[in-house]
């Protein structure tokens, strides 16, 4: 059972890996038998289609993710230092695979939602799905912010709504330039956004 069960850990691997290097069209399920020394066969025991195994590794690289995410949002650190350290977190986590593959991939989820969303069912509500797991992150934020006086009181689940699109739009332009350094300054933008003048 333990290569059976290696065999979909691979898959799942190598499927995020290529689609969010590449894009879900340009990879095709051989491919990613090929990489992950997973056959054909056994593929297709583990998941019905490319689209199932698509959405099985998103939502593996989400759970492999969440424990930082956690502790980047936790209620213990000062709600305008969350902020900080995500766009941080995004700045460096794009410099990082630029400087592995010499391309700035964006935001996987955003990615595969935008080239599948009027395609593939499945794949849009996986995509959205993450997009409110980010927002919910944020919008506790606000609310903290907003419980110690640094923000005034506003639509929270809007405003987060903002702040997502406004991150995943300067992810797509530090894609299309292949430029993680138009992420530098993101945490500036977000305090004008949501009216913080003191930052943390």
């Amino acid at each position: 059972m333990g290569r059976i069960s290696n065999a979909k850990e691979r898959l799942l691997q190598v499927a995020f890996d290529l689609i969010s290097q590449n894009s879900y069209g340009g990879v095709s399920v051989d491919d990613m038998c090929e990489r992950a020394k997973v056959k054909k066969g056994s593929f297709y025991y583990f998941f019905p289609s490319k689209s199932d195994l698509a959405v099985a590794a998103y939502e593996e690289h989400w759970q492999q993710r969440r424990p930082i995410y956690d502790r980047m949002f936790s209620p213990l650190v000062p709600p305008l230092e969350r902020i900080e350290n995500y766009c941080e977190a995004l700045y460096e986590g794009q410099k990082e695979k630029k400087a592995k593959t010499g391309r700035v991939p964006g935001c996987p989820f955003a990615s595969v939602g935008c080239e599948l969303s009027t395609q593939d069912e499945k794949i849009r509500q996986k995509a959205q799905e993450m997009f409110a797991r980010y927002c919910q992150y944020i919008e506790n934020t606000l609310r903290d912010a907003q419980k110690e006086g640094l923000i005034e009181t506003c639509d929270f689940a809007q405003k987060s709504r903002v702040i997502h699109s406004f991150t995943m739009g300067m992810m797509l332009q530090a894609k299309v330039r292949n430029d993680p350094e138009v992420l530098r300054d993101l945490a500036p933008t977000i305090f004008q956004i949501i009216g913080a003048t003191v930052t943390a």
